[in-house]
């Protein structure tokens, strides 16, 4: 059964910054995950920030990190960051954001 890819508005705007060629790894990527949600590492506790129920993927030979969360009830992936990977970005935007509601 497929899941929806929904981005919380943050990382759509993350996403439409993104330089062309990476922008189209980043999709390939998301795009798998319909298919296949639990293809990335799931997080626990990072740098002091509980991010357990979340996962991360990486694209560009690992320079881009996706952070998302699944919300299986409803067959959903919800993207919560997709960042740099250097100096823990993506963690440190995804805790923050890990609250934040998708709107339909």
């Amino acid at each position: 059964m497929d899941f929806e890819i929904v981005f919380i508005p943050e990382a759509r705007k993350e996403f439409k910054k993104l330089d062309n060629s990476i922008k189209q790894l980043v999709a390939d990527k998301i795009s798998k995950l319909k298919n296949n949600p639990h293809l990335g590492e799931p997080l626990g506790n990072k740098l002091g920030r509980n991010l357990t129920g979340y996962y991360k993927i990486y694209v560009f030979n690992k320079k881009i990190r996706i952070v998302y969360e699944i919300i299986d009830k409803f067959l959903i992936v919800k993207i919560i960051t997709i960042s740099k990977r250097e100096k823990f970005e993506a963690y440190f935007l995804a805790d923050k954001r890990k609250n934040l509601k998708i709107l339909f």
